[in-house]
């Protein structure tokens, strides 16, 4: 049997275009799953849209639409946007799925029918903008804690989740698997904000607006976001039907979510699971908010531009690259146009770029573009190569850590030293010896394969990059088996390569 993982991104709201923040969870996801795919790994990579609610109804109204019409353009939109950046989702969920509407159904009225739902009447503190409920102890000065704006008091009649019923079961979870939550600073808001203040029955059906699934047996009522929405890691496999997909993805490797819906993975999810009869999936890692203007990227506040614009301007590994690089996963990390040029100016251009470029010219130079292993090895050359031989068990556990920009970092430390490996053997001087040629040739082909094996690691980062790479070297091979298979002879061509980037100047 082989191994699985299953990695999801949160189902992104589509009240407005996306942006750089959504582009940073996708480009995260995107490029685990990658990886593991090239580890041999059968992956299955989930993202989509969750299509329901006051907000988005509202949104339709003021644009004279139907709330489906309104979705439908910023969804076409949102696949241009993963299309252009090479993300390889094997599946797009949308909770206006027909599929998906039906299913959510039959687990609510599982629920209901089993005793974890019950009706009741809701008074409390909403937020529109975030579609979330708060109690008194947690908004501050009447206003929403997570986005700021001022939440409105609500009563009406409601379906109820038993989420107090759960929250021993979640504790004993939390105690029984410390790594279920990551960075541990989540794990501990989520133990001190939320369940050991007591958590309280959870609203799971609105009478308030009409734009949801119809809860099956009242349809004055439609099914609220949380049982609509968090389903849909399980729906997208067929449950409640326990299809062979279920079998062999669930429970999933890893919820990748922004740290503003944490408690909603960490807590409403484990508890639907446990009403289910279903394993909790294995982690959930709340990364942190990209920054910009001193302030969280925000559809409500408009702060930002289309993503597409960095991508025509710089290209779309420049911006992969600095969303994998830039920032330690889980941290808050700034983004700005000039740390992007920096960022590609810096590592893509001097470190890679011109590696790539001056290794393959002196192939061509000297071994008119055929370059074999002569085994002319010298003292000099083992730092380089132990670094390369050591360098896929380094990334392995930088990725199981999920500390992506570390991962990056060892491979672009391994290109440093392959810069400081041709000016301390200094080719151009060993090329006016003919005496010399074989250890020459050991010197570039030795470059030549530490670029392979970076090469093919990268291209679960910036895949177009490294295949452009890959494909100069002519090599056929790419994934993880064939990492440390020597090439008989490196057939280069005879034409000088184009570059990999342009320096652009931070004007």
């Amino acid at each position: 049997m082989s191994k699985k993982f299953y990695v999801t991104t949160p189902i992104y709201y589509p009240s407005a275009e996306f942006h750089i923040g959504h582009c940073y969870t996708t480009i995260i996801a995107d490029a685990l799953a990658r990886y593991k795919r090239l580890d041999g790994y059968d992956v299955f990579f989930q993202t989509g849209t969750d299509e329901h609610g006051l907000k988005i109804e509202t949104k339709a109204k003021e644009n004279n639409v139907t709330p489906k019409e309104y979705v439908d353009v910023i969804i076409e939109n949102a696949k241009d946007l993963w299309k252009q950046l090479n993300i390889s989702y094997d599946f797009f969920l949308r909770t206006t799925d027909k599929f998906h509407e039906k299913k959510v159904q039959e687990i609510f009225k599982k629920l209901y029918d089993q005793g974890d739902i019950y009706k009741g009447e809701y008074k409390g503190l909403y937020c529109v903008p975030c579609e979330s409920f708060w109690t008194e102890t947690q908004v501050v000065d009447n206003k929403c804690p997570d986005c700021g704006r001022e939440v409105q008091e609500v009563t009406e009649e409601a379906y109820f989740f038993r989420l107090s019923k759960y929250q021993k079961r979640i504790e004993e979870f939390y105690e029984q698997n410390p790594d279920f939550i990551l960075p541990i600073s989540r794990k501990n808001e989520m133990l001190s904000n939320f369940i050991k203040p007591g958590l309280e029955d959870l609203c799971v059906s609105r009478t308030s607006f009409k734009w949801g699934i119809p809860v099956p047996f009242d349809d004055k009522h439609v099914v609220y976001v949380w049982i609509d929405a968090l389903s849909n890691y399980i729906t997208s496999l067929g449950f409640p039907e326990i299809t062979p997909e279920f079998k062999k993805y669930w429970p999933a490797d890893l919820h990748l979510v922004g740290k503003e819906i944490v408690r909603f993975h960490a807590i409403i999810w484990p508890a639907l699971l446990m009403a289910l009869g279903l394993e909790l999936p294995k982690k959930v890692f709340g990364h942190g908010w990209l920054i910009i203007d001193g302030g969280k990227i925000s559809k409500s506040l408009g702060n930002y531009k289309d993503p597409r614009f960095y991508i025509k301007a710089y290209g779309v590994d420049a911006v992969r690259y600095f969303a994998l690089r830039e920032v330690p996963f889980g941290s808050d990390g700034v983004f700005s146009e000039k740390a992007l040029i920096t960022r590609t100016n810096s590592d893509l251009c001097n470190i890679l770029g011109n590696l790539v470029s001056r290794t393959i010219q002196m192939g061509i130079k000297y071994f008119d573009g055929k370059v074999k292993n002569t085994y002319k090895n010298e003292e000099i050359d083992e730092d380089l190569n132990a670094a390369v031989k050591n360098l896929k068990v380094i990334i392995d556990n930088k990725i199981a850590e999920l500390k992506i920009n570390e991962a990056l970092e060892s491979i672009f430390e391994v290109l440093r030293k392959c810069n400081k490996y041709i000016d301390d053997t200094a080719p151009w001087l060993l090329a006016k010896d003919e005496n010399n040629k074989d250890r020459l040739e050991t010197i570039i082909y030795n470059l030549l394969e530490s670029i392979k094996v970076c090469a093919i690691l990268l291209q679960a980062f910036i895949p177009e990059t490294a295949n452009k790479i890959l494909d100069s070297l002519k090599v056929e091979n790419r994934n993880f088996d064939s990492l440390y298979q020597e090439v008989d002879v490196y057939d280069l061509g005879k034409e000088k390569p184009a570059n990999l980037f342009e320096r652009i100047k931070e004007d």
